[in-house]
């Protein structure tokens, strides 16, 4: 007579909220299974974020020919407004001398006024060289900021995803509890119909072995 063995049932875990699961543990074969489940709205809030995460990482680095039309525009309009700023300061300096050194010596080819020129011109070139170097800082500013723009984007959208993936983790972690919760309680099940006597081993062979004493009493 062969013994079968029986093991306890597997007790899956939920998660219920407002009366949607959003939760499962369960077994299938000799694999167990957790799966989340989520509503339209938070799909649409997750999958968002995955591809705005894959729009910005994969063009972190580059420049596009409307962002460059832009900076170009931006870095033009002050280059023209440093140019008239540079032109409004020297030219009625220029003037100024002109007038003076007419006025005084009645013509401009002098020393006093070539020098005076001179220096006049050097200070304009200085301010003209000041500002393309400025220009060439904005420049630079104008595409750190953009990149820092975009690692700070990339940085929200990963903390908002690590955000969903641990509640959904913690949601997960609740439905193993309430799967362990009822095996443990379907383990002692077991232990106890053991102990009471419900198995072949406990109860059969027990009576067979008192049978086989009185047949061995009746034999001698």
């Amino acid at each position: 007579m062969g013994k079968s063995t029986k093991y306890p049932s597997y007790s899956g875990g939920a998660v219920n909220i407002n009366g949607m699961n959003v939760a499962r543990t369960s077994k299938s074969d000799n694999t167990v299974n957790s799966n989340f489940t989520m509503s339209d709205v938070q799909k649409n809030i997750y999958d968002s974020i995955q591809n705005n995460m894959s729009g910005v990482l994969s063009n972190l680095f580059t420049i596009s020919d409307p962002q460059r039309k832009e900076w170009q525009s931006q870095l033009s309009a002050m280059q023209n407004a440093g140019i008239q700023n540079i032109n409004d300061i020297f030219t009625p300096i220029q003037n100024n001398l002109k007038n003076d050194i007419a006025s005084r010596f009645g013509n401009l080819d002098n020393s006093v006024f070539l020098d005076n020129l001179n220096a006049i011109t050097n200070n304009k070139s200085k301010a003209i060289a000041d500002l393309a170097n400025n220009i060439l800082l904005a420049q630079s500013d104008l595409y750190n900021q953009e990149i820092q723009n975009r690692m700070n984007m990339l940085s929200l959208l990963d903390g908002l995803n690590n955000s969903i993936n641990n509640n959904i983790l913690s949601y997960l972690g609740l439905a193993n509890q309430n799967a362990n919760s009822g095996n443990q309680y379907n383990q002692a099940a077991y232990n106890a119909n053991l102990s009471n006597g419900g198995t072949f081993s406990n109860i059969i062979r027990p009576a067979l072995m008192s049978l086989s004493g009185v047949a061995n009493s009746f034999i001698r």
